[in-house]
This record gives C-alpha cells, structure tokens and sequence, in this order.
C-alpha cells in the first residue's frame, strides 16, 4: 500500500552518498532539493555544500536544484554554487523533474534524485522514472506543513524499513 512512497534507497545524509560509485554506474546528473537535504531551512550554501558541488563537478556530473521555493531562497543558496536551478517546482509534479534533466543533458537512466521529504521529493521522481535517494532531514526546524508531513512520513518509512529488513 505504501511502497509507491518507498525511496530507491535512504541514506543518513547528502554528504555520506557514495558518488564515485554512482558515477561508476553511469549516473551523470544529480538533481537535488535544497532545504534540509544540503543545508538547513533558509540557510545559504555553507562550505560543505560547496565542497560538495565542486566535487561533483569534478568527477563530471551535471547537476541541478529542484526546489518548491520563491526564486530568491533558491537564487540566495545558488549564488556559491552556480549550477541549473527550478524554483517553484510545484513537487510532486513530474514536468520539472523533465525540465530539470533537460537543463543537464540527461535522461531518466542516468540521472538521479536527492531530496529529504517522501510526499514530494520521493514521489516526484518515483513518478518521473528516476532513481531516488531519500536522506534524513538536516535540522528539525521546519515550516508547520512539513512538521505534519514527517507524522505521515514516520509511518510510511516504518514500513518501509519492515519490508527492507527481510
């Protein structure tokens, strides 16, 4: 009943994802959400942020911000960072997760998703055929209609990880 929520795999952070082997994998692009999968709620790119751009720049991914905030939170983040950008992405609605692999030159085999929200992140690009990692949320402030969310997200991740144990 809950598995069309089930991430392709979930992992404790953006910063412990094994991208070297991804990129062995023929992955080439990498959209991600901002909040609370790269830094906090609100905050700008911090040097863990952008260590980690660089890096995958360097090892030849595309990559590309997906993002249901205003253009100036996610032009705020992207200023240290200089990569593709949608702003008001309306996730989980498929037609900028395409949008996003047309701004980096790949298709749904070779790109992928991170994002720390399941109804959203997970669902938009189970829905859009592309692999998904779901990561465990930064920081616990949060805006009020994402703190209702993690209630029903706590339920489909117990599940999740019931099935996955055996």
């Amino acid at each position: 009943m809950f598995d069309k929520f089930f991430p392709d795999a979930y992992m404790a952070s953006t910063y412990v994802i094994p991208f070297e082997q991804l990129y062995e994998e023929g992955y080439r692009g990498i959209i991600f959400d901002i909040d609370n999968t790269l830094v906090p709620h609100g905050a700008p790119a911090d040097e863990r942020a952008k260590k980690l751009f660089n890096r995958l720049k360097d090892l030849g991914f595309s990559t590309c911000l997906l993002s249901n905030n205003q253009e100036q939170r996610v032009q705020m983040f992207n200023k240290e960072i200089q990569t593709n950008y949608i702003c008001n992405a309306h996730k989980p609605s498929c037609k900028n997760y395409k949008k996003a692999m047309e701004l980096m030159g790949t298709n749904k085999e070779n790109s992928l998703f991170v994002g720390d929200q399941l109804f959203t992140d997970v669902w938009g690009a189970k829905r859009t055929g592309i692999r998904n990692i779901l990561v465990k949320p930064i920081h616990p402030k949060e805006e009020i209609q994402i703190v209702l969310k993690r209630y029903l997200e706590k339920i489909v991740l117990h599940f999740y990880k019931k099935n996955h144990r055996k």
